[in-house]
């Protein structure tokens, strides 16, 4: 399966790098790399993220990275990388319906 980024997974994704690189640009640039390596064993193994708690829904699961949780739908065609949020933020449904 092939992997797609949102738009607004890839503006998370470049917050979180603005904001680690305020004070380590290099740990910056290791993060971005290591999440779109964590990411991209999805094209593999799709359902090793668990099912996002708060929706309750199997079509969207999520995976922990850091401090990070990295939403996604599966499609029958790809998967979809729907946003980054904290591990502290809860998600709201209507977000994604």
């Amino acid at each position: 399966m092939k992997i797609q980024w949102s738009p607004l997974a890839l503006e998370r994704a470049s917050e979180c790098v603005a904001y680690i690189a305020e004070d380590k640009p290099a740990a910056a640039e290791t993060w971005i790399h290591e999440l779109f390596e964590r990411v991209d064993l999805l094209t593999s193994t799709p359902y090793m993220g668990r099912v996002v708690p708060e929706l309750n829904n199997a079509r969207y699961r999520e995976i922990l990275f850091g401090n990070y949780r990295v939403i996604y739908s599966i499609k029958n065609e790809y998967i979809e990388i729907l946003t980054i949020r904290g591990v502290r933020q809860i998600l709201a449904s209507e977000k994604f319906d």
